[in-house]
């Protein structure tokens, strides 16, 4: 087990002191209020760790604090992951992004695409074409969640039981078999939509390597790169490490809420969002795609993959808040494209927070974030463990990384 150290002074990499302390004090007063429970904070420049802070509990109630051992429930940080996966594939030339999904899923063959009314009454007609394995990367396959409860096509989806994107008791196998039944919201490449794309590339990757995704992902990913502490579970060695989901109440302050299942192999294998990490295994994997795809002399992707993927690929160079469905035109999409599985910026000048062009990042819904800034060779990953209902973190948190950037 390694354990994530700060290399570097901050002075010495370009960092200012007192910006990073007021940086530190924001989220500390998020712990001290009883909104957070605690959290770790990193800074990186040209792969060293120039800032590095551990504040309040993994588990409040047994008291225990929060270390640079601590593991994470990535949830949504987990589908780079994937996608590096499907282009490791890509590069075997064992797959196409232009492939039609039906290739490598027969299932999804003859889909339709919503049309009109709900429930009983809606009103479907037949797809003008495929899903591509790019639109699964770009989230534009028509494809949804069921907790939007913005749409017939969700609520399609809740009734199949795919309110939280598995059906109880299904494997992943079984999981996509139900969203190849699912009507799609629009056609395909014509809209930006987040949704269980991720996990129907997980069994896509599955199918093509023939291995288990989790077998793939430590044989191709997680081994070579020394991530130790990943995976979609946690054994009996790492288990007190674990931090304690928690949410907001309703009266104020957080409590203990169930989590994703991690303690034992879970049934289904989720490329959308069932990994665990540290920060030390995220920084490798942030280093590994700033470095074009190589870390330590391991070699994962090659650097026109990396560029291919933290580029913007909406159609036309199309913006998320243009581009997006109809609940994701908010003012934080603004600015911002998207690549293959992780977001970009396109116009600094119309993001909500301070961001530098080319930055690329992702974020878990239990409040994890990261982002590779390459004109800064900076890298920084936030983690804590709350699935928030009113607090929102990240426009403060780049705010305040950016004021800590002298060089």
């Amino acid at each position: 087990m390694a354990q994530l150290r700060q290399e570097v002074d901050p002075g010495e990499a370009g960092l200012d002191a007192k910006a990073l302390d007021r940086l530190d004090r924001c989220f500390a007063d998020h712990v001290d209020a009883g909104r957070l429970p605690g959290f770790l904070l990193a800074l990186a420049r040209g792969g060293r760790v120039a800032h590095l802070t551990t504040y309040g509990r993994r588990d409040v109630a047994a008291g225990l604090p929060v270390t640079p051992d601590t593991l994470w429930r990535i949830y949504s940080m987990t589908k780079p992951v994937t996608a590096v996966a499907v282009l490791q594939l890509m590069e075997e030339g064992r797959l196409g992004l232009d492939d039609p999904l039906e290739r490598h899923l027969p299932a999804f063959a003859d889909l339709r695409v919503y049309e009109g009314g709900s429930g009983a009454g809606m009103r479907t007609r037949p797809a003008a074409g495929p899903v591509l394995l790019r639109h699964l990367l770009t989230h534009t396959a028509g494809l949804t969640f069921g907790f939007y409860h913005t749409h017939p096509v969700d609520a399609r989806y809740r009734e199949s039981g795919l309110e939280y994107s598995v059906p109880p008791g299904a494997d992943l196998a079984e999981t996509v078999e139900v969203y190849a039944r699912m009507p799609l919201q629009f056609e395909p490449g014509t809209q930006w939509n987040y949704s269980v794309a991720s996990n129907v590339l997980g069994r896509v990757i599955e199918v093509v390597s023939g291995q288990p995704l989790d077998a793939f992902f430590a044989e191709r990913i997680l081994g070579p790169l020394g991530m130790t502490d990943t995976g979609f579970h946690v054994t009996a060695e790492q288990a007190p490490r674990l931090a304690e989901l928690y949410g907001e109440r309703d009266e104020g302050g957080i409590a203990p809420v169930p989590g994703l299942p991690v303690h034992g192999r879970p049934r289904c294998l989720s490329g959308s969002g069932g990994l665990v990490s540290s920060a030390y295994d995220f920084h490798r994997f942030m280093e590994m795609l700033r470095r074009g795809g190589e870390l330590d002399g391991v070699r994962l992707l090659s650097a026109d993959s990396v560029t291919l993927m933290t580029g913007n690929r909406l159609p036309g160079g199309a913006v998320l808040r243009a581009f997006g469905s109809p609940v994701h035109q908010e003012p934080g999409n603004d600015g911002l494209g998207f690549g293959f599985n992780v977001s970009v910026v396109v116009d600094p000048s119309r993001t909500l927070a301070p961001s530098s062009l080319g930055a690329y990042g992702w974020t878990g819904v239990a409040t994890t974030a990261f982002w590779v800034d390459p004109a800064h060779e900076l890298t920084v990953q936030f983690m804590t463990q709350l699935r928030p209902r009113t607090l929102k973190v990240f426009p403060q948190l780049r705010r305040l990384v950016s004021e800590t950037l002298v060089q």
